[in-house]
């Protein structure tokens, strides 16, 4: 009778934590590889890309309910690569823990930075392919004294804090530790995002600050951009402006695309212009592709882009497998490829 009792106990006990607390875990990412071809005066490569629809990638998230309307939850995502397996594992992509109830969403560890989802979001191509905007880092991929150049596309060490549903509008300000000795300042990178989306609107202006330089002279780049979308039917037309500077530099994108439901898939168009401020390297690329959806999860996608550098420019496509071409030499591009999301 005793046993039986303290069973019945036991099992109380548990059912109410359950209840008051629950957790999940999921498994997800990305398989994506094509066939390319790109050329340029002098050299051309074939072979399989990674990543020419979205990037490949594999990742963990999970979520607890601590009550309240209080949830703790985390994300780890990698990068890899379909076309050779990859390198080492590493959770490069994201890396976050966060708590989240109606204040919004405080979330610590390695992500994107703010301005640079307006690159993803506004562009027909995102940020994938041979179509991809390539619009983060304009000045300098590897800016002395910076976290990962001018303008990242992620950012380690970050401290940021989401906004909460506020009918349409929507938020994000985030800060990056430079984790320097003797300094607050060198390293270090702040950033934030203001949107609002409703209906078929979309619109949102991005902003980051990287501090540069050493203890000798700090360098600061600033970023900003401002993107907008309008669904208006089976058409989403959409356009973008954004600039970096810096260092004696300067470098603006101008963009203007489309998607087009057409059949059992999407037409994308692209036309991106780099306009150098300070030595006229400019460039210009056309993008034209479409994926067929052979299932919700499925695709079947091509692309075909031209991009024309000027001056000492030495500007790729964004396909994987581009090669740099020499100063002021245009490469042409196309790829076949597949999809699938899990």
């Amino acid at each position: 009778m005793k046993r039986s009792l303290l069973a019945l106990a036991v099992m109380g006990a548990t059912a109410g934590a359950s209840a008051q607390s629950s957790s999940s875990v999921t498994l997800f990412g990305v398989a994506d590889v094509s066939l390319a071809h790109i050329s340029t005066p002098g050299k051309s490569v074939t072979g399989l890309a990674n990543g020419g629809n979205a990037s490949s990638r594999l990742g963990f998230r999970g979520v607890e309910d601590l009550g309240g309307g209080l949830r703790a939850g985390f994300w780890l995502e990698a990068g890899i690569g379909v076309d050779d397996g990859g390198s080492a594992l590493k959770f490069d992509r994201r890396s976050t823990l966060s708590l989240s109830g109606g204040f919004g969403e405080l979330r610590l560890g390695r992500d994107k930075t703010p301005p640079y989802q307006n690159l993803e979001t506004f562009h027909a191509f995102g940020d994938s392919g041979m179509g991809a905007i390539n619009a983060h880092n304009l000045i300098s991929g590897s800016a002395a004294g910076t976290g990962e150049g001018s303008a990242p596309k992620r950012r380690s060490n970050s401290i940021s804090y989401l906004l909460p549903k506020l009918g349409g509008v929507y938020g994000q300000v985030s800060h990056s530790f430079g984790e320097t000795a003797g300094s607050t300042r060198l390293g270090a990178g702040t950033g934030a995002r203001l949107g609002y989306a409703s209906g078929p609107l979309n619109v949102a202006v991005g902003y980051q600050l990287e501090r540069g330089g050493d203890a000798a002279g700090s360098t600061d780049y600033k970023a900003m951009n401002i993107g907008a979308l309008y669904k208006a039917g089976s058409f989403t037309p959409m356009v973008l402006w954004a600039t970096e500077r810096g260092a004696g530099k300067r470098v603006d994108v101008y963009s203007v695309g489309l998607k087009m439901a057409l059949g059992n898939g999407e037409l994308r168009a692209a036309y991106t212009r780099y306009d150098d401020k300070k030595s006229g390297n400019d460039a210009d690329r056309l993008a034209l592709g479409y994926g067929y959806r052979l299932s919700k999860r499925t695709e079947i996608y091509g692309a075909v882009a031209r991009l024309d550098n000027d001056g000492a420019a030495t500007r790729k496509l964004g396909s994987s497998l581009s090669p740099t071409p020499a100063a002021g030499q245009d490469l042409t591009g196309y790829e076949i490829g597949l999809r699938h999301t899990f």
